[in-house]
C-alpha cells in the first residue's frame, strides 16, 4: 500500500550537529501537530562514529533510506579526532557521498542580516544594512570531485600533489539556469564569479553562463567577477549582490566569507537541491555549513 506521507531523514552527524538538528526536529514535529499533516521522520548515524566501525562517513544501507526519502537534515560532520585521524584512513564523507549520489548539483546559501544579530558581524553597520543575497554553489563537480587526485613521489625525490578541475558545458548550463530562475523571482541581477583571466575552465563557465542568460533570461541583469574582486567586493558593499553563481571550490569560500556579512557560519543555512524531477529530485538541509565543525569537510 503506498502512502503520501512525506519521508523526512535527520542525519545529526558529529560535533554541534547533534544539537542544531534536535532543535530543528522540535519545529518540524510542532509546525506538523498543529497544521494536522502527518510525517515520517527516521534519524541514522553518519560522521566519525561511522568512520570507525565502516571506513566511510555513510553506510549504503543509511545511503539508500536516504535516497528515498523526500528531504533530509543534515547537522555537521568531522571534529578534532577526525581530523586527527590519518587520510589514508579516511573513507568517503557523508556530505560529499550524499551530494553527489543524490545529484545534489545546486547548493543555496542565502545571507541576509538580521537587525537583532547586526552587532555580530565584522562589518560596519552602514555597510550590511539591508543585505540580502544568495551564494549559489555548483556543488557536485569541480576540484574537489576531479580525477585524477593524489600525492606522488618524483624521480629526484621531491613529492607532487595535484587535484584536477574541470566542468563539463551541462554542469554549468543547468546551475545558471538556476541563477537566472532565482535572480527572475528576486530583484533581477546575477553575478557570475570564475578566474576566466588565467583558467580555460574559467572561459567556458563564462562562455556557456553568457549563452544560457542569451536563451530567454536577458531581463536578469548578469555581471562577471572574477574570484579575487569578488571576495573583496563581499567585504567592501555586499549589498549590490542579489545572486551569486560560482563554482564548487570557490563557492565554498565565497559563501564562507559571506557568512561573517551575517555575523557567523552558524547564520549561514544551506539548500542542497538536486533536479526539478518529483520522482527522483531529492532536497539536502543543514541548519549550518556542514564543515563548521572541521577544516577537512567543506
Amino acid at each position: 500500500m503506498t502512502t503520501n506521507v512525506p519521508k523526512l531523514m535527520v542525519l545529526p552527524g558529529d560535533g554541534v550537529g547533534p544539537e542544531v538538528t534536535r532543535q530543528a526536529r522540535r519545529v518540524v514535529e510542532w509546525v506538523a501537530e498543529r497544521r494536522d499533516f502527518d510525517i515520517e521522520i527516521t534519524e541514522a548515524a553518519v560522521g566519525y562514529e561511522t568512520q570507525l566501525l565502516h571506513g566511510t562517513g555513510i553506510t549504503d544501507e543509511v545511503r539508500a533510506d536516504a535516497g528515498a526519502a523526500d528531504a533530509i537534515l543534515f547537522g555537521a560532520e568531522g571534529g578534532p579526532e577526525y581530523d586527527a585521524m590519518p587520510r589514508d584512513r579516511r573513507g568517503p564523507t557523508g556530505i560529499g557521498t550524499l551530494r553527489k549520489g543524490l545529484d545534489l548539483f545546486a547548493n543555496l546559501r542565502p545571507v541576509k542580516v538580521h537587525p537583532a544579530m547586526a552587532d555580530r558581524s565584522s562589518l560596519k553597520a552602514e555597510v550590511i544594512a539591508g543585505v540580502d543575497m544568495i551564494v549559489l554553489r555548483e556543488l557536485t563537480s569541480g576540484i574537489y570531485f576531479g580525477q585524477p587526485r593524489g600525492i606522488e613521489r618524483l624521480p629526484d625525490g621531491e613529492e607532487r600533489g595535484f587535484n584536477t578541475l574541470s566542468y563539463k558545458s551541462g554542469e554549468i548550463e543547468r546551475i545558471a539556469r538556476v541563477a537566472f530562475e532565482l535572480a527572475a523571482a528576486r530583484r533581477g541581477t546575477v553575478h557570475s564569479v570564475e578566474k576566466s583571466n588565467v583558467m580555460e575552465v574559467g572561459q567556458l563557465w563564462r562562455r556557456v553562463v553568457e549563452r544560457v542568460h542569451a536563451e530567454g533570461h536577458e531581463a536578469v541583469a548578469l555581471h562577471h567577477l572574477y574570484v579575487d574582486n569578488a571576495a573583496m567586493q563581499i567585504v567592501r558593499w555586499p549589498k549590490q549582490f542579489d545572486v551569486i553563481v560560482t563554482g564548487n571550490m570557490f563557492g565554498d569560500i565565497l559563501s564562507d566569507c559571506a557568512a561573517m556579512v551575517a555575523g557567523s557560519l552558524g547564520m549561514l543555512p544551506s539548500a542542497s537541491l538536486g533536479p526539478a524531477d518529483p520522482a527522483t529530485g531529492r532536497e539536502l538541509y543543514t541548519p549550518l555549513d556542514p564543515g563548521l565543525v572541521s577544516p577537512y569537510i567543506a
